[in-house]
């Protein structure tokens, strides 16, 4: 498909969000065993209902809410927990300098949205749609359908694991934490186009197993960081070369 194809496809807001939306199907079916996990936990320690659907409503992030939830069953106090979660969550701080140079001429009504939203699945489908060369002015509601289907998406299977996975016996053993790595290295792939790219991903995973002793999770800012780095450092080598 050829750049005017490519602006044929996405002519309208309307045709952008629907294609955000089949666009993120994949990475959707691969969250849905996490928010029935995560719903189904809560039940079994002693958040009420009403606060876990508050929790995937207003928090919107999977680690996050698993972190809290643990900490929360723990006793652990409240400051405490916002610092781990927010430190848990810094990686998104990444994904919205990538995202600026795109939606820095949005009116405010649209950041805030494409803020709240800003999860890694959201992020991966959005930053794919900017990347490519059409002119299209609607990009941005690409990026909001395929958010948005996973937000819905969340909720529901949160939802599912409050009311049915009460019945479903001891689903945490049941190895689905596997899905969500096949998921996420299904959005590493396609970004590996060039050797800055491949670079950093090998350094950024190296370090992350090296540092995953880190308390709160730093090991995860930690391996980003090097990636990075080490992804500019090749960059700047080969463009000097």
């Amino acid at each position: 498909m050829n750049i005017s194809d490519r602006s044929t496809t996405y002519s309208s807001a309307r045709s952008e969000f629907w294609s955000g939306c089949r666009a993120i199907i994949p990475l959707v079916i691969g969250a849905i065993p996490f928010g029935i996990i995560f719903g189904t936990l809560s039940a079994s320690s002693g958040l009420s209902f009403g606060g876990t659907m508050a929790m995937s409503a207003f928090v919107f992030a999977g680690s996050s809410q698993f972190i809290a939830l643990g900490l929360l069953s723990s006793g652990t106090a409240l400051p405490l927990i916002i610092l781990t979660t927010f430190v848990v969550n810094l990686r998104h701080l990444l994904y919205a300098v990538s995202l600026v140079p795109y939606v820095r001429q949005l009116p405010q009504v649209w950041k805030l949205p494409i803020g709240f939203c800003l999860t890694d699945e959201a992020f991966a489908i959005g930053i794919t749609r900017y990347h490519q060369p059409d002119a299209s002015p609607y990009k941005h509601w690409y990026y909001i359908g395929a958010a948005l289907f996973m937000y819905v998406n969340w909720q529901f299977s949160t939802w599912v694991g409050l009311t049915v996975g009460k019945l479903i016996p001891d689903a945490t053993q049941w190895g689905l934490d596997f899905a969500m790595a096949v998921t996420f290295t299904g959005m590493v792939i396609p970004y590996l186009v060039n050797q800055p790219m491949v670079v950093a991903v090998v350094i950024a995973g190296v370090v992350s197993i090296l540092a995953h002793g880190l308390p709160h999770q730093l090991g995860l800012m930690v391996a980003a960081i090097a990636g990075i780095i080490a992804g500019v450092l090749v960059e700047g080598r080969n463009n000097h070369a």
